[in-house]
């Protein structure tokens, strides 16, 4: 009888034991925004940002003020950051053709060997059903701010009441809620917000409207020696649609043929009308020059943005504050970041796509008691490619061979070496008329190579031309120059084994 106490005794004890190791291992929660703007947060000095809750991340943890994106457009982001991997290694190219394959690694599937539970809520985008996570709970496409479906692991598709990015945090912390506590959890937030058409939570309409922007020094831009900005069409004053983007419809019957609006109930479509109506009614009086339109549009724009990153934020506190009541905010990584930046009016933009930097660069703050420094800013170039392999190595796992980013955590304490070069590649040949290209940024140059649609080169020298307005490329002082950021890219697309690049580079132009 004694042994058989003794040996219930250390089963209990190697029991706890083990649950104390899984304990050990940080819980991660990782909050993915669409089309979050670095220059529309306060941590990153945004005019007007109200993001107290971001802002705490970076002041209880790190800012990264260099994080970028292999490839700026919402699904790829998503497969670069599942895999560690760039567009033509994961075959997530574009929104257009790709659909993710399911099958092949992720860090979530790595994690899941070593006893994590994981979960993905909400926007996921990428086409097929999610593969190894314990559980998923996600937006079918783009999915609707108002009232959304989302498709469940049995097949079925609910519909949930209220606004898309409260309803996104509420599921999250119900599965936080019944999740096997015995065992670290990985779970990651996709918010919809602010992707297009930034529409506000009905608690958050007006909140800017007494805010005026200050407009972006290129605004009016004329894209002088860059052909394939010449010929886009994402423009504030030519692209953006008066009643899809801008909420201004001709009437009640105009609006309630828009998917968005018609989605809304009584009372939210109540709330929206008494807003936008009047903004659109006093619209029709009004005569503007060619440029007073544009900039109108500029404030609107900007107000319907802000305010949407209103209910982003708030949500990111809740999540917060529910480590903070359950006892994990010590022992959980929280990244939050954007799936890619954003252009708020700079060169007359709105979306993103391109390589320049309010596109190719994207918000990242970190907090990671007892690894991550609170207050601290990090200035080394991380991309999203290392998100996966920077987890696994937090998690104690082993990062796949095939990953092609690299883990930062060592250089949160000055280790390690930090990144050179960065590669890009943008694919996608259809919506915005952004031409395909890919290229590689230096600590003060960058240079492009556009194909397909336009075929030409670009070259800046950032220390100079910060605003990337001045194409450097074939002037006969920057021959030199020009030359090593060849060399530079061809460097990088042999590094990460690129064959489309390479093929491109070996016809010249």
């Amino acid at each position: 009888m004694q042994i058989q106490r003794l040996a219930a005794a250390a089963a209990l004890l190697l029991g706890l034991s083990g649950t104390a190791m899984a304990q050990r291992k940080p819980n991660i929660i990782l909050i993915v925004s669409d089309d979050h703007a670095f220059q529309a947060i306060g941590a990153y000095g945004g005019q007007d940002a109200r993001t107290p809750n971001i802002d705490r991340i970076a002041r209880e943890g790190v800012k990264f003020n260099r994080a970028y994106v292999t490839n700026s457009i919402c699904g790829p982001s998503r497969a670069v950051i599942l895999t560690g991997k760039h567009s033509h290694r994961n075959g997530f190219k574009d929104n257009e053709h790709s659909r993710f394959d399911g099958s092949q690694n992720t860090f979530i599937k790595e994690l899941g060997k070593i006893g994590y539970n994981t979960a993905w809520i909400g926007k996921w985008h990428l086409e097929t059903q999610p593969q190894g996570f314990s559980y998923w709970q996600v937006l079918p496409g783009q999915g609707s701010y108002y009232n959304p479906d989302f498709l469940m692991m049995d097949g079925s598709k609910k519909r949930f009441d209220g606004y898309v990015t409260n309803v996104i945090e509420d599921e999250a912390e119900k599965w936080l809620d019944r999740r096997d506590t015995t065992q670290p959890f990985c779970l990651v937030i996709g918010h919809k917000a602010t992707h297009r058409t930034w529409i506000p939570d009905t608690t958050d309409m007006g909140a800017y409207e007494n805010t005026t922007f200050n407009l972006p020094a290129n605004f009016s831009d004329k894209y002088e020696g860059r052909k394939a900005a010449a010929v886009q069409e994402m423009s504030v004053s030519k692209s953006m649609i008066m009643g899809y983007d801008l909420k201004m419809f001709g009437d009640s019957a105009e609006a309630s043929r828009d998917g968005n609006i018609k989605r809304m109930n009584p009372a939210q479509r109540a709330k929206f009308d008494a807003f936008y109506g009047p903004i659109s009614d006093g619209l029709k009086t009004v005569r503007f020059t060619e440029e007073g339109f544009a900039q109108w549009k500029f404030q609107r724009y900007m107000r319907d943005y802000m305010s949407t990153a209103l209910s982003l934020d708030r949500n990111i506190g809740r999540t917060l504050a529910y480590l903070d009541r359950h006892g994990l905010t010590d022992n959980t990584i929280v990244i939050y970041m954007s799936d890619q930046g954003f252009y708020l009016g700079e060169h007359g933009w709105f979306d993103k796509r391109f390589m320049y930097e309010e596109s190719f660069r994207t918000p990242m703050v970190m907090r990671y008691p007892g690894a991550a420094k609170p207050g601290s800013v990090n200035n080394d170039f991380v991309m999203n490619l290392d998100i996966a392999p920077t987890l696994l190595q937090a998690a104690g796992a082993k990062i796949p061979v095939d990953m092609q980013g690299a883990s930062f955590l060592p250089r949160l304490s000055g280790k390690g070496k930090s990144r050179r070069a960065m590669y890009y590649h943008y694919y996608e040949n259809g919506e915005h008329a952004v031409s395909p290209h890919f290229g590689v940024r230096t600590e003060r140059y960058k240079l492009i190579r556009f194909y397909k649609r336009v075929e030409s080169w670009e070259l800046y020298d950032l220390k100079k031309d910060p605003s990337e307005m001045k194409n450097l490329y074939g002037q006969k002082k920057y021959q030199k120059i020009q030359a090593k950021l060849v060399a530079e890219l061809q460097n990088e697309i042999g590094h990460y084994g690129d064959t489309d690049a390479m093929a491109i580079m070996r016809k010249g132009l």
